[in-house]
């Protein structure tokens, strides 16, 4: 386990990499060779960095720094390729983040057909991948359909944190975007928008640093107005998705208890003024709770709410676990649900679930991490 005093270089932009070695007393091109190795060579010491003397190696490691790239402690292989990584973090925390490889024909989130994952290092079966990076340990918002909201939230993640497990995975699987087609989703553990300056900063070094485009990238929020509205304003930025998950505001307070701050009206209010840039669309995401919002009439409630607004639905049966009190919808129900969507002129689609069975899918990261926490018997 690492020493959580050391300064990691994982999370430092290009201007703290610089005033890092302008205190050794070295010129600024270093920064771009501590930038290279960090971010696209993904080393994981000090000594792996070649282009660096020996000398100022020694000296920084005397002084603390290290890299900071979070250990992956276990992997979980689902029948569907799907990957779910134990990520330990320098204080004994840990967080999930989930890879899930694509095959011909397929786009991650639109509920299309994928093809098998090719194991990391083994002759790939996948045109492009989606990595779900996690914000938070645990989560503050406390859905009541999602078994991360069990957890409670413990801390924010670093900016470090954050980007840290998308070079884990990159490296653990052997791809290197842009050459590799990598999409991020920040929608794993965690509200994104109540950690908005690291997550913010992830994004930057994402883009800047590792190399997927902005284009690649989605957030999901629960519905941080103030912030919907910040993130809006941002030069560099992933594209929208809002959990909904409910068509009127006495079901979206029940099923999400932030609906009481932030009700449903502020959020649509706020999502009617996102700036979108050409050809996008906010993404609504929707869970489907059997008998309880996924009627006919909460779909015409969900037409209504989105009326005139460029946006989609992406339309998730539960994925079940022990403690949810709510069950899965049928295929048909679902299916009807979706159709009802698009009679209306919504454009609407089903997530197929991806990692089901190793908890890997939506609202299901937390089981390894509430075992991994458990005291010993």
């Amino acid at each position: 386990m690492a020493n959580p005093s050391q300064v990691a270089m994982l999370g430092l932009d290009r201007a703290e990499l610089a005033a890092l070695v302008e205190a050794e007393g070295e010129p600024v091109y270093r920064a771009q060779q501590l930038l290279e190795a960090v971010y696209r060579q993904r080393v994981e010491t000090l000594e792996q960095i070649s282009t660096l003397p020996q000398q100022l190696r020694l000296k920084l490691a005397e002084k603390g720094v290290s890299i900071g790239l979070p250990i992956i402690e276990k992997r979980f292989l689902s029948q569907d390729g799907t990957v779910r990584y134990l990520m330990g973090l320098a204080d004994g925390e840990s967080v999930e983040t989930v890879w899930m490889p694509e095959g011909d024909g397929g786009e991650a989130g639109d509920g299309s057909e994928a093809g098998d994952s090719a194991a990391p290092g083994a002759g790939r079966a996948w045109d492009r991948a989606t990595i779900c990076i996690s914000s938070q340990v645990g989560c503050a918002v406390d859905c009541q359909f999602c078994l991360t909201a069990l957890l409670g939230v413990k801390r924010n993640l670093s900016a470090g944190e954050i980007v840290g497990q998308v070079c884990a995975v990159l490296k653990d699987q052997k791809v290197s975007p842009p050459q590799d087609r990598v999409n991020l989703v920040f929608m794993g553990m965690g509200e994104p928008f109540l950690n908005y300056d690291n997550f913010m900063k992830a994004v930057r070094l994402l883009v800047g640093a590792v190399g997927v485009a902005e284009s690649r990238m989605t957030v999901s929020t629960a519905g941080i107005v103030p912030r919907v509205q910040d993130f809006g304003a941002e030069p560099i930025r992933p594209k929208l998705a809002i959990s909904l998950n409910a068509s009127n505001e006495e079901l979206r307070t029940r099923l999400m208890p932030l609906n009481r701050k932030w009700n449903l009206e502020k959020l649509m209010a706020a999502a009617r003024d996102f700036p979108l840039r050409n050809r996008e669309r906010i993404t609504f995401e929707y869970v489907l709770l059997d008998g309880v919002n996924d009627a006919p009439l909460n779909a015409k409630e969900v037409a209504e709410l989105l009326r005139g607004m460029r946006a989609k639905v992406n339309l998730i049966a539960l994925n079940p676990g022990p403690g949810i009190g709510f069950s899965t919808p049928a295929e048909e129900r679902v299916a009807a649900f979706q159709q009802a969507l698009i009679r209306e002129g919504i454009p609407a689609f089903v997530r197929r679930p991806r990692g089901r069975d190793i908890y890997a899918a939506c609202g299901q990261l937390k089981r390894t991490v509430e075992i991994a926490s458990a005291p010993g018997p």
